[in-house]
């Protein structure tokens, strides 16, 4: 299975998660109403996530999980494509739940539960 298959089939899971092509097949990402969770270029390889805070983001660059993730503010991280997949799987939902939880709260409660990690 292809990172980018692996990517979407966690994706795929996660209420209310819409896969979207913003530029003409240079960008994949993955958007929860209109905000990204999830980003893969096609020159790059990888997928960048949203950490909870620059702390995070510096603690997983520094133990050489993620990079820093080029033109994304210094929370967001980039995941290799060898990635384990339960980090992969981790950072995603993650990424995820930080954007849902920044949603109001109408639209939270539109949103099916998500499973748990």
């Amino acid at each position: 299975m292809s990172f980018k298959d692996r990517l979407g089939a966690i994706c795929a899971t996660l209420p209310g998660a819409v896969e979207a092509h913003p530029s003409e097949g240079q960008l994949h990402s993955w958007k929860l109403a209109d905000k990204m969770f999830a980003c893969m270029g096609s020159k790059d390889p990888g997928v960048s996530v949203k950490t909870p805070s620059v702390e995070t983001a510096t603690m997983l660059i520094d133990a050489s999980v993620a990079q820093r993730a080029k033109y994304f503010h210094r929370s967001w991280v980039r995941l290799p494509e060898d990635v384990a997949e339960e980090e992969l799987r981790h950072r995603v939902q993650v990424s995820y739940d930080l954007i849902r939880g920044s949603l109001s709260k109408k639209m939270q409660a539109g949103l099916a539960e998500r499973e748990a990690i």
